[in-house]
């Protein structure tokens, strides 16, 4: 069994590490972005646990973009290079159940229950569940693999390169053998608390009405449209590299030996990608080409109790360092992360074995913003490289 790392989600997700008070913006004309700081900015420093890093950065109409070396191998690192995107693909998924939901064949109001009877045992999980809260973390589902012993680096490096099954992952969170069978955490609907399993439920709702795999209809519906050729979902029941040229990614066996990671299996939804194919996909999320009007909406609204205030956040650190601390930062899809000047940001960061990323966005799409960090560490915190490269970019 593999069990997918969960990446930390406090509100330094590409930000900022603490939020300062809302500042009233000056007049005059926008600054130029400060290229040799954002160099500086992605630097691998002693103690960042990184081997290597791309990004790029949108702001007032600029474009930078950068990488450092390997520092494993002291090879150059293409801006241009592949990387895993983890759960960067979770806003892929929401946009093609969205966009069956504008062509009638989902109501994101009905329940997991009414579209996939039996998935969810019944004698757990008599509320129903819908496919809104799915998307917007509120399903109170467990989590993926919940109970299941913890894994040593060694099993995690090894089991990288299995690949797991929609169905598989749902079976052996919801039916594990040699283990009690989770529950709900919470009462759907109750509160939000960032939940991947939710997502693999909703992928297989994907296959199930459409009659595709996941691979094709992410493919169809938005790498195609928005001629994202440098991305590509997971072959079906097998490991594959990175594409080159690749960032390298690494993980610490028991003896501290790095071993590149670049090969793995992983979900249906795994996918590898660029700085610059992800910043055609916030792009066109954002500009309208993806989603009609009132299905955009879904990726701005963080879900709200009957009182009207955002729900409460299952773990305060996971969601807002500012005013709104310990309430409901998800949407569907998307997280949303405020910056100094009271303006905010919405993206997703993602994780996979070697490699934590992230994609952001101001709704203007005026700032823009790209990275991927190749790992060199058991690393879970959220990078200290990509906190660095928010507040130099979108800091002041």
């Amino acid at each position: 069994m593999r069990r997918f790392p969960a990446l930390s989600l406090t509100t330094a997700a590409l930000v900022l590490g603490v939020v300062a008070p809302a500042q009233a913006a000056t007049a005059g004309p926008p600054a130029p972005l400060d290229r040799a700081a954002l160099r500086e900015a992605i630097a691998v420093r002693p103690g960042d646990g990184a081997a290597g890093v791309v990004a790029e950065v949108h702001k007032n109409g600029q474009t930078w973009r950068g990488a450092s070396g390997d520092i494993v191998t002291g090879r150059r690192v293409s801006p241009d290079a592949h990387f895993r995107i983890g759960s960067i693909s979770k806003p892929m998924e929401a946009v093609i159940l969205l966009q069956l939901s504008a062509e009638g064949r989902v109501d994101l109001d009905r329940s997991v229950q009414h579209y996939l009877p039996g998935l969810l045992p019944e004698d757990r999980f008599e509320e129903p569940i819908s496919v809104r809260q799915l998307l917007n973390h509120t399903s109170g589902l467990p989590q993926d693999f919940e109970g299941a012993p913890p894994t040593s680096p060694d099993e995690d490096i090894d089991r990288r390169l299995d690949y797991v099954t929609f169905d598989e992952v749902i079976r052996q969170t919801l039916r594990p053998e040699g283990r009690p069978a989770p529950g709900p955490r919470f009462h759907p609907g109750t509160r939000q608390e960032y939940n991947s399993f939710g997502y693999r439920v909703a992928g297989k709702l994907i296959e199930e009405i459409t009659g595709h795999s996941y691979q094709y209809e992410v493919t169809a519906r938005i790498l195609k449209p928005l001629k994202m050729r440098e991305t590509r979902a997971a072959a079906p029941g097998r490991s594959t590299p990175v594409p080159r040229p690749y960032l390298p990614g690494y993980q610490p066996k028991g003896n501290g030996e790095l071993v590149d990671v670049n090969v793995q299996g992983g979900l249906p939804a795994s996918m590898t990608s660029t700085t610059g194919d992800l910043d055609r996909f916030i792009s066109g999320l954002f500009d309208g080409r993806l989603l009609r009007p009132a299905q955009a909406a879904e990726l701005f609204t963080v879900p709200k109790g009957i009182d009207g205030k955002p729900l409460p956040y299952a773990n305060d650190a996971n969601c807002n360092t500012g005013p709104g601390r310990g309430t409901a930062c998800f949407s569907v899809g998307l997280m949303s992360v405020p910056l100094p000047d009271g303006s905010v940001l919405w993206g997703k960061t993602g994780s996979d074995p070697g490699y934590r990323s992230g994609v952001f966005a101001s709704r203007d799409l005026d700032r823009r913003a790209v990275y991927s960090v190749g790992t060199s560490s058991s690393l879970n915190s959220f990078p200290a490289v990509a906190q660095r490269l928010a507040l130099t970019a979108f800091g002041s």
